[in-house]
């Protein structure tokens, strides 16, 4: 077993001669204590244990490389200036509207449904659109479900949201924070924590495992509703051009290093959150879990946002996701 696994790390070595020998650059826009950073972490250390030392991952958090913008890493990705990202589906969307499909309002129940598309046909499906942006999706993670968080009051329906000053990624959570009669502000999430402590927003919508504890963002709001109202991968990146100057063993190193990576950025991920709401609430924070009427209320209310992405998206994409979580889309595979 030693001797076989020493001739996979050589043979693995052998796909890049020393003179190709780089560190590349990898972007993502949270800080370096959350999962995304530990999942780019473990990419790096997996290609550099599976390229004997020949190629090395420099970690850029909170989007250093473009200024704090988190929306124009995957541009910059797809033109070739960087050489990864991890970053995920709805800081795509201006880039690449489809992306948005992922986080549709109640589209998703729970991780099953989750797991159905990213590892399914709709994955395959939003592979081939990115590719078409500059952008070679090798492997999906986790950011997770959505909840929401403010300072004024606690969040058990629609009419709670009204008139909340909320902290939104992109131009979808616009629209769905309309439809609740929120007041949506698009800002950076560099710029978030601040603009929470100071009261320019009452609140934010993020996950639990991912962001919230991570970032502590129980240390400038109160109350936490535990609504699901939205899902948001993470993926890794590379840019096509990059992509493109490897042979097909290195391109199968690589994408092999980002699925066990993000493998492993998705485990930790879900046990955070699994033991996040009891973390959070030592920490202080006021936390509601809505009963399944009191969701179905929210599900009703974001419905105009829903209608409204699923066209944008495409209605035969969003169909593609409806059948694969049904069970349709396996059952049609299966004739």
């Amino acid at each position: 077993m030693a001797a076989a696994a020493a001739l996979v790390v050589a043979f693995a070595a052998t796909a890049m001669t020393p003179a190709d020998a780089k560190t590349f650059r990898l972007s993502h826009n949270t800080n370096d204590t959350t999962t995304w950073q530990k999942g780019a972490e473990k990419f790096n250390e997996l290609l550099k244990e599976k390229s004997g030392g020949e190629m090395d991952v420099r970690i850029f958090p909170m989007a250093q490389l473009t200024g704090g913008d988190q929306m124009k890493q995957a541009e910059m990705v797809g033109r070739g200036a960087l050489d990864f990202v991890v970053t995920s589906a709805i800081n795509v969307t201006p880039l690449v509207p489809e992306m948005a499909v992922f986080s549709l309002p109640y589209l998703y129940s729970d991780y099953d449904d989750v797991d159905a598309t990213t590892a399914g046909a709709p994955g395959e499906r939003m592979t081939e659109i990115m590719a078409k942006h500059g952008i070679v999706v090798l492997a999906w993670g986790e950011n997770g479900f959505r909840e929401v968080t403010n300072n004024v009051r606690e969040i058990k329906s629609p009419a709670d949201m009204k008139g909340l000053k909320m902290r939104v990624a992109g131009p979808m959570y616009i629209d769905v924070m309309n439809a609740l009669g929120a007041n949506p502000q698009q800002m950076q999430w560099t710029e978030t924590f601040s603009a929470l402590q100071q009261g320019v927003v009452d609140g934010q919508e993020n996950p639990i495992g991912a962001v919230i504890i991570p970032q502590r963002v129980y240390e400038v709001q109160k109350y936490l509703t535990t609504w699901h109202y939205s899902y948001d991968p993470i993926f890794v990146g590379v840019s096509e051009k990059l992509w493109n100057s490897w042979d097909d063993k290195t391109r199968e190193m690589v994408k092999s290093a980002a699925e066990e990576a993000m493998d492993y950025q998705k485990t930790i991920t879900r046990e955070d959150t699994a033991k996040g709401v009891d973390f959070l609430k030592d920490k202080g924070m006021e936390i509601y879990e809505p009963s399944g009427e009191e969701i179905d209320a929210f599900r009703k209310a974001t419905k105009p946002a829903f209608d409204t992405w699923a066209k944008k998206v495409g209605p035969d994409l969003v169909s593609l996701y409806q059948q694969t979580i049904d069970g349709g889309g396996k059952k049609a595979e299966a004739k």
